[in-house]
């Protein structure tokens, strides 16, 4: 059964009211507390293109006027002005982030729960200012060490979180991933990718889904997937499954130039 790292719409609209409370006294002594668990506090402006989502998901920054995110992170294609991302900031609750309504959904067409699991958020006004997130058109960076970050649970069962942490995960292999011992030939070798340490301990967790991850490319970070789902958060033998973003980059390609991206 997959276990999506998302979260349920109630509990992500608490949180999201919870983080970003205007009380600058109660701001000022929330302790700091990690979400991807296993990572550490990246610091302001490292990854500028990650995106908070108010119905608790991640995503990146495709374009000014466009947010790559995870297709069960939405209900379905067509117009919707009632999600809120923020970006620009490591802290949700800082002065200096930039928000931005959204004005239309586009979920991948082939979509049904299992597989095809990416989305467009579309932006009511352009986000100017904020480099974006070029994607993996071919296998070519499908395999080394990745980094992933997020707002989203420290631990299995945690609450999302104020501050962006990041972490490495190494690749597993699709072989190595459906394994007995792992997901037993319940992953899509042909679109998705698996990620992660067989001990255990780092990983993607509830409240990351639709989050890129991402590694360095030719000229700077590249986007190699998004995450998707897993068994539980950093357990033994259960790494993270991504959407293998170089399989689906000419339906996102066509997708974003539909949608005047």
């Amino acid at each position: 059964m997959r276990r999506w790292r998302t979260l349920l719409a109630v509990l992500a609209a608490v949180v999201t009211a919870a983080t970003m409370s205007p009380n600058p006294a109660a701001a000022a002594n929330d302790p700091v507390v990690p979400f991807v668990v296993g990572g550490t506090r990246a610091a302001q402006g490292e990854f500028p293109w990650m995106v908070r989502l108010s119905m608790g998901c991640g995503g990146a920054l495709y374009s000014p006027t466009l947010v790559l995110t995870a297709a069960h992170c939405v209900s379905r294609t067509g117009t919707n002005s009632s999600i809120t991302a923020t970006l620009g900031v490591v802290d949700l609750q800082s002065s200096s982030r930039v928000t931005r309504r959204s004005n239309y959904v586009y979920r991948a067409p082939g979509y049904n729960g299992s597989g095809d699991d990416w989305a467009f958020i579309r932006l009511a006004s352009p986000v100017t200012g904020v480099a974006t997130l070029p994607i993996a058109t071919s296998t070519a960076y499908d395999s080394g060490t990745f980094t992933v970050a997020g707002w989203g649970a420290n631990r299995e069962g945690g609450s999302q979180q104020r501050y962006l942490l990041k972490a490495t995960v190494p690749f597993v292999s699709d072989a190595t991933c459906n394994s007995s011992s792992m997901y037993g030939g319940e992953v899509i070798a042909a679109e998705e990718i698996c990620a992660g340490y067989t001990a255990g301990g780092v990983d993607t967790c509830q409240g990351d889904s639709g989050g890129p991850m991402f590694r360095q490319g030719a000229s700077g970070w590249i986007q190699v997937g998004i995450v998707s789902w897993g068994d539980g958060c950093a357990r033994p033998n259960k790494p993270g499954v991504y959407t293998q973003v170089s399989y689906f980059s000419s339906a996102i390609r066509s997708a974003a130039t539909s949608l005047g991206g």
